[in-house]
């Protein structure tokens, strides 16, 4: 078997724009002071500033990620075959397990970070990507 790109022709680009937006959404909401901000930036060693200086940078940079990320795992969608929700969530879910889980685990340990930080960093992942892969599923 060889690989085939065919299915780029089918690819939906609102699905991919779409997609994007949600995981943007649910960043802002799970990185917010009402979720994990502050847990997340002890964690860093991050102190509070007023001026917010780079968040706008930072906001527009996890829009792009996020649009390339869909684009990417639609990829994965497309060529497993999965076609409900349920299907899409779960290549969601083994692509957070084998790129983003199993990576930053290890990274995590050789950095010291705290275990906190990779829970609230892997959780938001975690939550998102079975999310995001369940959308491009049903709207490819």
């Amino acid at each position: 078997m060889h690989p085939s790109f065919h299915h780029i022709q089918h690819m939906n680009p609102w699905a991919v724009l779409v997609t994007g937006v949600i995981l943007w959404f649910l960043g802002a909401i799970w990185y917010s002071p009402a979720l994990f901000s502050k847990p997340w930036m002890a964690a860093l060693g991050i102190v509070p500033d007023s001026s917010k200086k780079g968040l706008a940078t930072g906001m527009i940079a996890s829009l792009v990620g996020d649009w390339i990320l869909a684009f990417v795992l639609l990829h994965f969608i497309l060529w497993s075959g999965a076609d409900s929700f349920g299907m899409g969530a779960f290549v969601g879910f083994i692509s957070w397990l084998g790129f983003l889980a199993a990576t930053q685990f290890a990274q995590g340990i050789y950095e010291q970070r705290p275990a906190k930080l990779f829970l609230i960093n892997m959780g938001y992942w975690l939550v998102g990507l079975p999310i995001a892969g369940g959308v491009l599923a049903v709207w490819r």
